[in-house]
């Protein structure tokens, strides 16, 4: 039986932000947060609509500047990172749901940090991934830095493409992705079909590439620490992740209380690939099961 989709606009605060559902309303809702930069196409149709069917009503959305989102003038981000870290709020709020199972990936997993710390009685369980402690911790001061491979994207970055030019916009988004791939290797044809997919439906790739790395301070630092996190908290962290080694995700074990981690052997900083989805929803269905 098909999955049951729908697709929204959500128009809050003077912004539109682009939602798409899986499953049915009456289901627990999971929340899908993706990364810096990243549209909600990331976290693949099919990974959501096997989620939906083991039972939970799954939400996806595209963050300002990405996606069929709001976009900003180029160069000029018109909001800032506790904006950006309130959107899933102002989502939720919008749909009816009280609470939620918060899923973030990188700058998502440290939106839902903010949001189990800042909004306890709105976050059901947490799935942090490919992240590292988004607030101070005793264990943040000790961890390593990123890749050199990785640490060149800001340093060094490559050449903009003619972005009138599709084809050239999509290799540029396929070739932004390379450097974060783990030991596993650099999946091309499926990351290449889904930066087709992400420049096909952009209002702006070019705002959506850049725009979210010139926000500049963080959200409202919440007096408490990670050890003030109340939500059942799953940790997945790729083993060979270039920009959150992996004692970053350790960390974040160590800090949230009852905290378990889950480590993926030879994956980057990405989403779980295919071959892993399997024992990834499992995990996700047992830690969203707990609460």
């Amino acid at each position: 039986m098909p999955a049951r989709t729908r697709a929204t606009t959500i128009a809050v605060d003077g912004v539109e932000l682009s939602v798409q559902t899986f499953g049915a309303p009456t289901d627990a809702t999971v929340m899908l947060i993706a990364g810096g930069a990243q549209s909600m196409i990331w976290w693949e149709d099919e990974f959501c609509v096997r989620l939906s069917r083991a039972g939970r009503h799954v939400i996806r959305y595209d963050h300002r500047d990405t996606g069929q989102s709001t976009t900003s003038p180029l160069g000029r981000p018109d909001y800032s990172s506790q904006e950006l870290v309130d959107d899933p709020i102002r989502i939720l709020d919008a749909m009816g749901v009280h609470s939620a199972h918060l899923v973030g990936l990188s700058m998502g997993g440290g939106i839902a940090q903010h949001l189990a710390l800042g909004h306890p009685g709105r976050v059901r369980s947490l799935c942090l991934m490919a992240t590292s402690p988004a607030v101070p911790s005793a264990s943040q001061r000790q961890l390593p830095p990123p890749a050199p491979r990785v640490m060149a994207t800001f340093t060094d970055p490559q050449p903009e493409p003619d972005w009138t030019d599709r084809d050239a916009v999509v290799a540029f988004r396929v070739e932004a992705e390379r450097p974060f791939a783990g030991d596993l290797g650099f999946d091309e044809v499926r990351t290449r079909r889904l930066a087709a997919l992400e420049v096909n439906r952009t209002r702006d790739m070019r705002a959506s590439m850049s725009h979210h790395s010139l926000l500049t301070g963080g959200p409202s630092i919440v007096e408490a620490g990670l050890d003030q996190i109340i939500a059942p908290t799953l940790v997945i962290h790729g083993t060979t992740d270039p920009m959150f080694p992996l004692e970053h995700g350790q960390a974040l074990a160590a800090d949230i209380p009852g905290a378990r981690l889950m480590p993926l052997i030879g994956v980057g900083h990405q989403q779980p690939p295919p071959p892993l989805w399997e024992p990834v929803l499992s995990a996700m269905l047992g830690n969203t099961a707990r609460y």
